[in-house]
């Protein structure tokens, strides 16, 4: 069975979503943040020496990065679902989304949590963070008015990647239903998808999503 090592609001939420939507088996090894330094505990350096999480274990293999963890799920348990036939057009723009979440649009969201938490120190930089945020965030709000989803008609695993730094965003950048109608809409679609419901069921408390009423 598939082990998951799982921080609380961290991106190991994704991993839960995910293998949710594939209906697998697994288990959950759960960790807790330090509440003052917000820091995930020194136990999960016994499981990868960096000590991040997500990370699973499936049998004797150990995978640390979501992407990756996320890319191995797809490819070994899929069967075709959540993912475009490789090789195919859709599927490089898939892979794309798939590789810029935490790729590209992590940077900035994580410059702006530790420029805020800085306080002053932090302002001579701030201009530059919430410029490249506001780039980031035009530009995935015009991909998301042509198509439901990052990779096409068809929801798929980029928008599972996808969401965690959309979730941090909603409140860094400023995504709401007047400034962002499409990333928000977006945000509502995958908070209604029952696997993510029961992904928040099990993982436990999530700061960055709500329940959705209309999956209630």
């Amino acid at each position: 069975m598939i082990r998951v090592h799982h921080l609380n609001n961290s991106r190991s939420q994704r991993v839960l979503w995910l293998l949710e939507e594939l209906e697998l088996p697994y288990e959950i090894v759960a960790y807790a943040r330090d509440a003052k330094t917000m820091l995930a505990p020194d136990t999960l350096k016994a499981v990868h020496p960096l000590g991040k999480s997500p990370v699973i274990q499936d049998g004797a293999l150990t995978l640390a990065e979501t992407g990756l963890i996320v890319e191995y799920l797809v490819d070994c348990y899929g069967q075709g679902r959540l993912s475009p036939e490789r090789g195919s057009g859709t599927y490089w723009r898939y892979a794309y989304w798939l590789h810029y979440a935490e790729g590209s649009l992590m940077t900035p969201l994580i410059l702006k949590l530790v420029l805020n938490r800085l306080g002053l120190l932090g302002r001579p930089a701030r201009g530059f963070v919430d410029a490249q945020l506001k780039l980031h965030f035009d530009y995935l709000e015009g991909e998301l008015a042509t198509s439901p989803w990052f990779a096409g008609p068809e929801f798929s695993a980029a928008d599972i990647m996808m969401s965690f730094p959309l979730e941090a965003g909603s409140s860094r950048a400023g995504v709401d239903a007047v400034s962002k109608p499409n990333l928000h809409g977006f945000l509502e679609r995958i908070h209604a998808r029952p696997a993510y419901q029961r992904a928040l069921e099990k993982g436990g408390k999530y700061a960055y999503a709500r329940p959705s009423p209309a999956a209630a």
